[in-house]
């Protein structure tokens, strides 16, 4: 029985070509890795020499270096794009599993966001253009054509493995990663710089941003008294997020092409790709999760309309704020806490078999977001010793504890739901030689099927891929598990429409962090500004990049 359900003999994907491309595809990687390093310290210390008042470096000196970075990855890109469609034979495989379309459609909505930014950018500081210096309106300018052709170099090209100028283009992706890596700091620094100084008094002063050194933020030497300049200034400021997703979404797909580079694959490998050919969104779903989700995201918005106005208000009404929003969070947090869990325990009765197939995207997908939960985790963390050790007996530090392990909870096991998910297989991907445990699928004769009541016939079962007892096994056990891909994707779209709103919130304001005075009571503005300036990015990051596993998730179930 175990010889006839055995897979026939597949064939071996063909051995790596040995010749000096092989042979110094680590030592290629390695110069491509010191470039980028190197280029990103020297971004690094300008960038944030900058956001420091006694350092001697002016936003015009990071908007040079940001410039120039710009034209020469967009020189490079025009160059692999020319490359590629001169020399057919220089793409001679495709990664089916990179940049998958809602990754690309992302980029393009986050690009869109960013050339509104830009022009918005552009048209603040020629407010006053007598008075700036003219880098200041070259850097948005150069950076919408920037992002214009790296976002089609991105859509055309990420699933590329090409095989020409292998040194040359790993140096020239990971240069092109560094710069939007550079682009992504420039951005967080300048909004936390921009959130301290609308959050510092007297007392912290010497925090806050002097006006003559900082001209992103209030104009420099210049006065920005018209209405339009101040739209123009309010506009772009709460339009960084989307560009700060922009460079990351681009950073993470640059990556995955540099992996691919000189990348041999087997042509049995295009055939584990999961995307399927039509995506419905609810499309199989209980429709509980998708109702439930959409109602969070509403209260959500409400709640963060509220913190907004009553914080920022003269009213004194900034611990009500503070106890609607921690209620929120936490009530938001323990039910994402408990679908996680109840994702893992559904997978304990799932059938389909792990891929443990070799998957760059994957793997950075996995590292992402263990890597970006830190940030997150470091916050909750500090949080928990401010309030256990300071003790502050009252309900909003009851509020801010609770809020703190729930953040924990929820990051850890929405984690292992996520990455769990992504190794399973697709649908139908059972075990092969497993004895199915149910009565009726012991029988591998369809004619003898159709003859049993309690085994109703499939509806699939009329399908061309009857081709012997292997296969009718996986077609039978389908419907036995519709129930449970019912549920994950229940699960999966609630997940991504809870991440949408925690992503919302931070991104676009919301600093709890420093209205709730505890922690800063405990560890000092200085420490404290550091500690949520350094982590918060991260935990932003998270949340937008857990919407898009969590996308992936829902295709797979």
């Amino acid at each position: 029985m175990s010889e006839e359900l055995a897979p026939g003999p597949q064939e071996s994907p063909p051995a790596p070509r040995a010749g000096p491309r092989e042979v110094w595809k680590k030592g290629g990687r390695l110069l491509s890795v010191l470039l980028a390093v190197n280029v990103l310290l020297l971004a690094c210390t300008l960038i944030s020499g900058g956001a420091f008042n006694k350092v001697a470096v002016y936003d015009t000196d990071v908007f040079a270096l940001l410039t120039t970075m710009m034209l020469l990855s967009a020189l490079w890109i025009l160059f692999y794009l020319l490359r590629t469609v001169r020399c057919p034979d220089a793409v001679p495989y495709r990664d089916a599993h990179a940049g998958p379309i809602w990754l690309r459609g992302g980029l393009v909505l986050f690009g869109i966001c960013s050339l509104v930014m830009d022009i918005f950018k552009t048209g603040y500081y020629s407010s006053f253009f007598e008075c700036q210096s003219a880098i200041k309106i070259l850097h948005p300018l150069t950076q919408a054509v920037f992002v214009i052709i790296q976002t089609y170099f991105l859509w055309v090209s990420a699933k590329d493995c090409i095989h020409v100028h292998l040194d040359l283009t790993r140096c020239g992706l990971m240069f092109t990663l560094t710069t939007n890596l550079a682009i992504w700091m420039a951005a967080v620094v300048d909004e936390s710089v921009h959130q301290a100084y609308s959050h510092s008094n007297a007392s912290h002063s010497r925090l806050a941003p002097d006006p003559g050194r900082m001209g992103s933020q209030i104009g420099g030497d210049c006065s920005c008294n018209t209405a339009i300049c101040q739209i123009f200034q309010q506009g772009y400021f709460y339009l960084y997020p989307f560009n700060i997703e922009y460079s990351l979404f681009a950073s993470t797909m640059l990556y995955v092409m540099w992996k691919n580079v000189g990348r041999l694959l087997a042509s049995s490998a295009h055939g584990h790709s999961h995307a399927p050919a039509r995506v419905s969104l609810f499309r199989e779903t209980f429709f509980a999760g998708p109702v439930l989700g959409l109602m969070l995201l509403v209260v959500g918005l409400a709640v963060f309309i509220i913190y907004e106005v009553q914080v920022s208000g003269e009213g004194g009404h900034t611990r009500q704020a503070l106890v609607i929003y921690y209620s929120f969070n936490i009530v938001c947090l323990g039910l994402m806490t408990l679908v996680s869990l109840g994702g893992s325990v559904i997978y304990r009765f799932d059938r389909r078999a792990m891929d443990h197939h070799k998957n760059p995207t994957r793997t950075l997908d996995v590292a992402l977001l263990m890597g970006a939960a830190l940030g997150q985790y470091a916050i909750s963390y500090y949080s928990i010793v401010a309030v256990v050790v300071g003790m502050p007996k009252d309900v909003l530090g009851g509020l801010n504890l609770a809020h703190a392990l729930l953040m924990i909870a929820q990051h850890t096991f929405q984690n292992v739901f996520i990455i769990e998910s992504l190794h399973r297989g697709p649908p139908g991907a059972e075990p092969h030689g497993t004895p199915p445990k149910e009565p009726c699928l012991t029988f591998a004769n369809l004619d003898a099927l159709h003859t049993l009541p309690t085994c109703p016939p499939s509806p699939r079962l009329d399908g061309p891929s009857l081709a012997g007892p292997q296969e009718t096994i996986a077609i039978i056990l389908a419907p036995k598990g519709h129930w449970r891909r019912r549920c994950l994707k229940d699960i999966s779209l609630f997940l991504l429409l809870c991440n949408i709103i925690l992503w919302i919130m931070p991104a676009f304001g919301a600093r709890p962090h420093f209205s709730n005075k505890v922690e800063v009571d405990f560890y000092g503005y200085s420490l404290w500004a550091a500690i949520v300036n350094i982590c918060l990015p991260f935990g932003i990051f998270y949340r937008m990049h857990a919407v898009s596993s969590l996308l992936e998730v829902y295709v797979l179930s």
